[in-house]
C-alpha cells in the first residue's frame, strides 16, 4: 500500500496478538499479523496468556485475540481485510 493512502502514521498504531504456544489458531494469526504489519510498517507485539493471568482470565476463551492501539479488534480468525481497513482508519 501506498504511504499516500495512509492516515495515521503507522508507528503511532500498535497490534498485540495475545495467543498462547500450541494453538494452531494462534498461528494462523500470526501470520496475518505479521504480513499486514509488515506490509503498512506497524509495530505490533505478541503476548502470551500462559505467562501473564490478568490476560488468561480476560482472553482465554477467545484466543487467538487481537488487539489494535489496545482495543480488542476481533478473536478467533484475523480477517486480513479487515485488519488493514482498521489501521488505515
Amino acid at each position: 500500500m501506498s504511504p499516500l493512502f495512509r492516515r495515521n502514521p503507522p508507528r503511532d498504531r500498535l497490534v498485540t496478538l495475545i495467543g498462547k504456544p500450541g494453538c494452531h489458531l494462534c498461528d494462523d494469526a500470526q501470520v496475518v499479523v505479521e504480513k499486514v504489519c509488515g506490509d503498512l510498517g506497524v509495530p505490533w507485539e505478541k503476548k502470551d496468556i500462559t505467562e501473564d493471568q490478568e490476560l488468561h482470565d480476560q482472553y482465554w476463551e477467545q484466543i487467538p485475540v487481537v488487539l489494535v492501539d489496545g482495543r480488542q479488534h476481533t478473536f478467533w480468525r484475523v480477517n486480513e481485510g479487515r485488519l488493514r481497513k482498521a489501521l488505515a482508519d
